[in-house]
């Protein structure tokens, strides 16, 4: 569903139910104010135009809009104290700031079903229509919250602008629109569908930047309802979740997150029917914190598995336990497991630090993590070397290397290197390095790195995973250069 075009009716409406409610002022004083001073309409029209239900001609509409105006100065005159100097309005009735708390107050106590809808309210207040799109969890579309077509992410303009961070324009037989990039913090969520009041807004950079903050604010709160809702969860999802896959899920950040010093990215697939596959990282000032695992088997209990050993390492790690603490909790919790389901986990954890980029890993029974520089993987990174949690080991040792400024390090589970094409070839070791360091040279996104990669398996595989693929990409670098919009 495309939003329409917003015209100046629907932006003096939207502004007239916002600072009138604020102020407290009713119809009824609406009425009597507007009449006093010529307006022929009822106040039954009046409440009709505010509850977007009739149309109010121009001139009703400017009478309206003085009425209420001149309701909001003479309570000014009676409620306020002279200030020592200039002091700006703190309640805006239209323009970026209107808009931004019009989203947030619309949102303060609402569903997550209503976000499209109160959003599209606070483009009112810029003179656009919005509409929201949600990319789904496996990055292939990019799905309306409020229903209709969906947009590829690889074939469509919506697509580019999302896989670009890039705000973009379409201008098709006198229809206009702007594709604006949703966004919280280093994360993609989707877009926005902009359909300015003119085509000449296409090209307004003011407007550009307003939108950008509007869909930042958005991404935010995408985030933070869907903690307590189903709606835009369901959006997102292509196919039904296993239960395994709904355990892995819940317990997986953001698959996007950085800091001026690094950015983290990473992607579990298929998302829908994952069995023993997660990742997990934690971001600080000096330290990124980095693991991968892969609980052998797809059932039920690897997913309980897989938890399990998250749940060791996030503890012993927030509790302030060190590299070599955080492997040792986790081998135990899945050693005491192993006698019951007889799984293991395969794992990679490891810190860098983010001051002068020394890395330290422990490799449990995982391929071995992979150092891309300047285009090309340099380094194969085989110390640190045990079995799979749950075996027996006399020997368990940290390995430490040393990264250069923007070097990217690449962890993933064997679903990666796995993956088998029709007459049985491996995606292998060999195609890996070669598909990083083309990509690498493209100066994508890490997130749209990590996204293609995904891609590029499944197609090795004929568009069906038979083992679970995940990938932790972190690069070492400033990541801000890839949302500037």
């Amino acid at each position: 569903m495309s939003a329409p075009a917003v015209s100046r009716e629907d932006q003096q409406r939207a502004a007239l139910r916002l600072v009138a409610d604020r102020a407290g002022i009713g119809p009824g004083e609406w009425w009597r104010r507007y009449f006093a001073i010529g307006g022929t309409a009822g106040q039954a029209e009046l409440e009709d135009f505010a509850l977007r239900n009739g149309p109010l001609p121009p001139a009703e509409r400017d009478l309206l809009a003085q009425a209420v105006n001149e309701l909001l100065e003479a309570r000014a005159v009676v409620r306020s104290v002279p200030y020592s100097g200039r002091v700006h309005d703190p309640r805006p009735s239209e323009g970026p700031l209107a808009a931004m708390l019009a989203l947030l107050q619309g949102m303060h106590v609402a569903p997550p079903d209503r976000i499209a809808a109160v959003a599209d309210d606070a483009g009112a207040l810029l003179g656009v229509g919005i509409d929201v799109y949600l990319v789904d969890y496996d990055h292939v579309e990019l799905r309306p919250v409020r229903g209709g077509r969906w947009r590829g992410v690889d074939d469509s303009l919506p697509g580019r602008a999302f896989r670009e961070f890039e705000i973009r324009s379409t201008r098709t037989d006198g229809d206009a629109r702007l594709w604006v990039p949703i966004v919280d913090g280093a994360e993609r969520l989707g877009v926005l569908e902009v359909v300015p009041g003119a085509i000449a807004d296409l090209d307004d950079t003011l407007l550009h930047s307003q939108l950008a903050w509007l869909a930042t604010l958005l991404g935010h709160l995408v985030t933070t309802t869907t903690k307590y809702g189903d709606a835009l969860d369901v959006v997102r999802r292509r196919r039904p979740r296993s239960a395994s896959a709904e355990l892995v899920w819940q317990l997986l950040p953001p698959l996007t997150a950085g800091t001026e010093k690094v950015v983290v990215t990473g992607i579990v697939a298929p998302s829908e029917s994952v069995g023993g596959d997660a990742f997990d990282y934690a971001l600080s000032e000096r330290r990124a914190s980095l693991a991968i695992f892969d609980a052998n088997g797809t059932s039920l209990d690897s997913g309980t598995v897989t938890a399990m050993a998250l749940s060791a390492y996030r503890s012993t790690r927030r509790n302030g336990g060190s590299l070599f603490d955080q492997v040792m909790a986790v081998d135990d919790v899945i050693g005491e497991e192993l006698a019951r389901t007889g799984r293991t986990v395969s794992a990679v954890l490891a810190e860098l630090d983010l001051d002068h980029g020394r890395l330290r890993w422990v490799s449990a029974g995982n391929p071995a993590p992979l150092v891309l520089r300047r285009g090309k993987v340099v380094k194969v990174l085989a110390g640190g070397q045990r079995p799979a949690f749950g075996l027996p080991t006399r020997d368990v040792r940290v390995a430490e290397e040393v990264l250069e400024p923007d070097d990217w390090l690449v962890l993933h589970t064997d679903g990666i290197t796995g993956a088998r094409d029709a007459t049985g070839g491996l995606f292998g070791l060999d195609r890996l390095e070669d598909f990083l360091a083309r990509e690498a040279a493209t100066e994508h996104p890490p997130p749209e790195l990590v996204r293609r990669l995904v891609r590029k398996v499944l197609e090795h595989q004929r568009g069906v995973l038979e083992d679970d693929a995940t990938v932790l990409v972190a690069r070492w670098g400033d990541y801000r250069r890839w949302l500037t919009l």
